[in-house]
């Protein structure tokens, strides 16, 4: 493969990676947004900010998907506990914790 012809070929594949990284941040927003939402409506019932047991179903949830994804599922686990830990430290915010 010419210089030219691999540095075309990296170009493309960097440009996937960018589209999908774009992608990623627009769902991680949104799903804040919904999360945002859920922390006033818990800090307004006087519902706890952690729900462990939906924490833990979710995560084994995810995992299981992303076995089915050809993805570590021990990287997606630290990924989601790291959203799930920033939820709730929104939603202890909203306490006014």
């Amino acid at each position: 493969m010419t210089d030219t012809a691999s540095d075309k070929k990296l170009a493309n594949f960097r440009r996937s990676i960018d589209n999908i990284d774009a992608a990623l941040i627009h769902m991680l927003a949104e799903r804040f947004r919904i999360t945002q939402a859920v922390g006033e409506f818990k800090a307004q019932n006087e519902l706890p900010p952690a729900d462990p047991s939906r924490e833990q179903t979710q995560i084994q949830r995810l995992r299981t998907l992303a076995e089915a994804a050809d993805l570590d599922p021990e990287f997606s686990e630290k990924f989601i506990r790291f959203v799930i830990d920033e939820v709730i430290r929104h939603h202890r915010r909203a306490r006014g914790e």
